[in-house]
């Protein structure tokens, strides 16, 4: 889920395309298909000035695209042997991108020059930045990302603990952020020094005010909503907080799908 002052944006992890429209219209189109530039999956998404950022979650991809639909560049993982899930992105003060990777405990990065580079289409292996702890091997850990309040660190949820953790981009040095535990933890996204973080299974959004230095974290509410359906992704759009109804239990265990309409629920930012 992303959102700019011009389009809402939602992704597929079931085949790719990536859906476009206008804020505060009822219904969002594919923008970029399904299987376009080997894009099979779809995972978090995020918009920085006029690109368009697209984790390719199992695949192991990820893709740099400007907002006119041009491929810029596409990324794979590193051949490690591991298994790979390439979750989600945040973009640093200076432009460059960091990546979870939820099946490796690493941290990759694009740098700004090639992300705001021509769109070449071109094809490139990611590099990782940063080592992440505290990985359960079979897990998917870490998740949602995001930038802290001050420019200078990161917050990354883990899923399966529901830890949050604050890296450092001056160091590398990486430490749980003292907060409640929010399992199933999946998208992020932070206002000022308020933090909304979409958890998948619990069916909620999870709302924290950060301490200065992002060192702690208080849960301020927990929200769901009639018809939430596996909320994995949030972004805030025209003063409002925009939710996905995945239906990812049935991408990922087989559960009869809830409807066959998929959904964005619109609440209130308090």
């Amino acid at each position: 889920m992303a959102a700019d002052r011009h389009f809402v944006y939602a992704s597929s992890i079931g085949d790719g395309t990536v859906y476009r429209g206008r804020p505060g219209a009822t219904t969002l189109e594919p923008f970029l298909p399904a299987g376009q530039d080997g894009r099979t999956q779809a995972a978090g998404i995020k918009i920085t000035g006029n690109r368009l950022l697209v984790a390719g979650a199992f695949s192991g991809r990820f893709f740099v695209y400007s907002t006119s639909g041009r491929l810029v560049a596409a990324y794979t993982v590193p051949e490690t042997g591991e298994q790979t899930l390439v979750n989600d992105a945040a973009v640093a003060p200076n432009g460059d991108v960091y990546i979870t990777d939820s099946l490796r405990a690493v941290v990759y990065r694009i740098p700004a020059a090639e992300v705001d580079g021509p769109a070449t289409g071109a094809h490139r292996t990611l590099r990782v930045a940063y080592h992440l702890p505290d990985y359960v091997a079979g897990q998917s850990n870490g998740n949602g990302i995001t930038t802290a309040p001050d420019g200078t660190s990161l917050i990354i949820g883990y899923w399966y603990s529901g830890a949050l953790y604050r890296l450092d981009l001056t160091t590398g040095g990486v430490r749980m952020i003292d907060a409640p535990p929010l399992p199933s933890a999946d998208g992020i996204v932070r206002q000022g020094n308020t933090l909304y973080v979409a958890r998948s299974v619990n069916n909620e959004v999870t709302e924290l005010r950060l301490s200065a230095g992002s060192t702690r974290a208080v849960v301020v509410s927990e929200r769901t909503f009639p018809g939430a359906d596996t909320t994995t992704g949030v972004a805030v759009s025209g003063g409002r907080l925009l939710v996905t109804n995945s239906q990812m239990d049935t991408y990922l265990y087989g559960e009869p799908l809830t409807s066959p309409a998929f959904t964005i629920e619109s609440l209130p930012l308090r």
